[in-house]
């Protein structure tokens, strides 16, 4: 497999040979310019998403689901939010999955206590969930993922197998961590982007515009917001009969080491 490093250098070289042919051709570089732009962001920032399963093998959903399963994940806690959240899974007996940031867990222990209490899955969103990962090397992604796994298990006695990256991002680096640590990524194919968007009914549509049988929805357990994005939501599912299920159990796969 070509490594990202690789990848950046190669179109770099490529941008200055199409620079030298347009000057000695008398080419101008604007007529240049858009298409190589799209093509170079395409290649350099495209391969790194989560959902092509460029550098890791990853699961957005399941295309094999012929009933109406769904999976509905949250990322970045847990947080005072996130009681709130579990509330209306409750109340409309829904199971989810959070993937949880280590830093977060310190914070509110008892809340990753009560999410796996009342039945729900829990995944690795790496300790401190920074914007730089890709910039360190694999020692220091590896202990990103290990650290979290080692808080997770003090505090509920589990080994998740789950991983999410942050930001949906992934890179060489991260492959090489995965196949020691052994963790399954998952990705999404719904993004609500409820981190952004401040219209609830424009995160809602969002949703259920994409909504399918095998479907993986990303939200967060972060925001007021949020939470009455999820209750709309649930209703919406109720009335029209899909199921949400925990990620592992859409996917067929295990959740924590045995």
């Amino acid at each position: 497999m070509i490594t990202h490093k690789a990848n950046i250098i190669a179109n770099i070289a490529a941008a200055i040979l199409i620079g030298a042919a347009a000057f000695f051709y008398g080419i101008s570089w604007w007529y240049l310019l858009f298409p190589f732009g799209i093509w170079l962001i395409t290649a350099v920032i495209g391969s790194g998403l989560v959902q092509t399963g460029y550098h890791v093998r990853t699961f957005c959903s399941n295309k094999d689901v012929t009933e109406k399963l769904i999976a509905i994940t949250f990322d970045d806690g847990p947080t005072p939010e996130t009681p709130k959240v579990l509330e209306l899974l409750k109340k409309y007996d829904v199971k989810a999955t959070f993937f949880c940031i280590g830093r977060q867990i310190e914070k509110y222990p008892d809340i990753l206590q009560q999410v796996i209490d009342e039945g729900h899955t829990v995944g690795n969103h790496t300790y401190s969930h920074s914007p730089k990962m890709s910039l360190w090397n694999t020692e220091a992604v590896s202990k990103e993922l290990t650290k979290t796994d080692e808080i997770i298990y003090n505090i509920v006695g589990v080994r998740t197998k789950l991983y999410r990256p942050p930001y949906g991002v992934t890179f060489p680096q991260l492959a090489r961590s995965i196949k020691v640590t052994k963790h399954k990524v998952i990705g999404w194919n719904i993004r609500s982007l409820d981190a952004v968007i401040d219209d609830e009914q424009h995160i809602l549509k969002r949703i259920t515009s994409r909504l399918k049988p095998g479907s993986i929805i990303l939200l967060h357990d972060t925001s007021q917001k949020s939470v009455n994005v999820l209750e709309q939501l649930l209703v919406i599912l109720q009335r029209e009969n899909y199921k949400p299920v925990t990620v592992d159990k859409l996917l067929n796969i295990k959740a924590y080491e045995d």
